[in-house]
């Protein structure tokens, strides 16, 4: 089975101590130049090709080395290091950034095309796979980011209008749904080295051609479940001055004019303008 290659981190040798060292070496060969003549000078030749060995770690930065294309190690600790000369180091950030999605037409689990983006806030975990298990990791960033959007698109209904049953919604379920982003984003990232620190939905709407439908759809919805309370409530009135009526013994109605005050009662009560009262000077039946 093929060996599964991760990030060695590597402790470097204090650049200032080398420096101190290498100075030493220094008077000494000048020192010694009047006694050992020209070979004095060798110690001289060999600190100076040992100051290619000198790196500077900036804080929340890495340094790869490589020895003739092999893989030797990750330096994370800042300040002055030395290494051997002849490793060849790449520089990767490890801080965090951010990565803002466009807005991208995808559908939904019902078929409906809805406008949805995303903000992802990343940083490099294992140097070694991001820069040699991919080719651009920041552009292997973006493409699983948007597949992923895709998944999560297709995974569920925009709203509980177009399905009355589902459990979770992208516009209702937000902790939910941006769980399950980060798990799939965090998923397709981990060839990379990549940490997803954290990811959510910024924007999510249905697409042009059928917002205004959609928002005709749910003013309609919104208007029934409306009447459908004042319906209950006018109900309930009614029946409440019926029994009123009926036990204090004001009048006596039979279920002729019963019916007649019901609806007249309904029709004040659930009406959406403001009734005209008619004064009846006569009796109950005139």
């Amino acid at each position: 089975m093929q060996e599964v290659l991760a990030e060695k981190t590597r402790k470097s040798r204090n650049g200032y101590e080398i420096l101190l060292i290498m100075l030493v070496i220094m008077v000494l060969s000048v020192f010694l130049f009047g006694i050992i003549g020209p070979f004095a000078a060798i110690p001289a030749i060999v600190v100076f090709l040992c100051l290619k060995g000198f790196k500077v770690v900036d804080p929340n930065t890495a340094r790869i080395l490589l020895l003739f294309g092999a893989y030797r190690g990750t330096i994370r600790q800042s300040g002055l290091v030395w290494v051997n000369p002849f490793y060849a180091t790449t520089v990767v950030s490890l801080r965090a950034r951010n990565f803002e999605s466009e807005q991208i037409k995808v559908n939904d689990k019902l078929g409906n095309p809805i406008l949805i983006s995303i903000m992802l806030v990343w940083r490099v975990e294992d140097t070694y796979k991001t820069i040699f298990e991919v080719y651009d990791y920041v552009n292997f960033i973006r493409v699983q980011t948007d597949s992923a959007v895709r998944t999560l698109a297709a995974s569920y209904p925009y709203d509980h209008f177009e399905d009355e049953r589902a459990a979770i919604t992208l516009s209702t379920n937000f902790n939910e749904v941006n769980a399950t982003l980060e798990k799939e984003i965090r998923d397709r990232l981990t060839i990379s080295g990549i940490e997803v620190v954290e990811a959510r939905i910024t924007h999510l709407s249905y697409a042009p051609e059928i917002a205004q439908s959609m928002l005709r759809r749910q003013q309609a919805v919104a208007v029934v479940a409306a009447r459908h309370k004042i319906v209950e409530g006018a109900v309930s009135m009614v029946e409440s001055a019926l029994q009123l009526l009926s036990a204090k013994q004001i009048v006596n109605l039979d279920e002729e004019k019963k019916a007649a005050m019901v609806s007249n009662l309904m029709v004040v009560l659930c009406g959406d303008k403001e009734s005209q009262p008619v004064v009846n000077t006569g009796t109950l039946n005139h």
